[in-house]
């Protein structure tokens, strides 16, 4: 995933040139006869684990999406490009640990576009001025009163703090709706979705701290209280996993204590 969105961001090169060289790279691997180091990394995995191209191509595609389209109508057609972009990385992350159906990944799907939409409210501000894209749909843009060069401000406006503050309520919603997959999971499984899903709660609690200014720089979520998040997802649930929390446990310490 790193390395495509390296790719579309960053290359100075042909980038839809260089992302259907990944793809053809993504053939060599299962093959065998990658050349990329991180593609040759995914040989031992497909023999190891049972995934499909599928997961991979979408994150491609994403990237082709980013060279053409930047601005995006309704909340829905957002929706739609995290299913690219966001939503194949769990369930990569389920097919690693032998966890995926349909009921996980349906879940897994609500807390990646959740996670995309909080990783879009952080980066809003760079993404406008250093790329020329907006991933606040339109429609809401308009309702709350928002211009798109308010994103290019030294800090947010009224009207864009209520817009950021909409969106996290979105955001939230779909981590809220995804939350019952940890409970579901076991072991380094749940203690991993935990990670994400608690990773993703406390950013959204920074940005309320900050006010839902995204345009100034945010402080980073606590160690501290992104692992109390962590812990009380992994302790969710009818059975509590013991050696995952006695795991989340020991890692807060050692946050507490770096």
């Amino acid at each position: 995933a790193r390395l495509v969105d390296d790719i579309g961001d960053e290359y100075d090169g042909d980038r839809l040139a260089a992302l259907d060289w990944i793809e053809a790279e993504l053939q060599r691997a299962r093959a065998g006869d990658a050349n990329h180091p991180v593609m040759v990394q995914l040989t031992p995995l497909f023999a190891d684990v049972e995934v499909s191209d599928e997961p991979f191509l979408a994150l491609i595609e994403a990237n082709r999406v980013d060279q053409h389209k930047h601005r995006y109508q309704t909340q829905a057609e957002l929706a739609e490009y995290c299913t690219l972009s966001a939503n194949p990385v769990g369930q990569l992350v389920l097919a690693v640990f032998g966890a995926a159906t349909p009921e996980r990944t349906a879940l897994s799907d609500a807390v990646c576009t959740g996670l995309q939409l909080v990783e879009h409210l952080q980066d809003i501000g760079e993404d406008y001025t250093q790329k020329g894209r907006i991933y606040f749909p339109a429609d809401e843009m308009n309702r709350f009163g928002v211009e798109e060069d308010d994103l290019g401000a030294a800090r947010a406006s009224d009207p864009l703090r209520r817009l950021v503050a909409h969106q996290c309520d979105t955001a939230r919603g779909l981590l809220s709706r995804g939350t019952p997959l940890v409970a579901s999971l076991s072991g380094w499984a749940k203690v991993t979705v935990a990670g994400y899903v608690g990773g993703g709660v406390a950013a959204l609690d920074a940005i309320a701290g900050a006010d839902y200014d995204v345009l100034r720089k945010l402080r980073t979520p606590s160690k501290v209280r992104t692992a109390a998040h962590v812990a009380r997802l992994v302790a969710s649930g009818q059975v509590a996993d013991a050696k995952a929390i006695r795991t989340v446990r020991d890692a807060a310490v050692r946050w507490r204590r770096g």
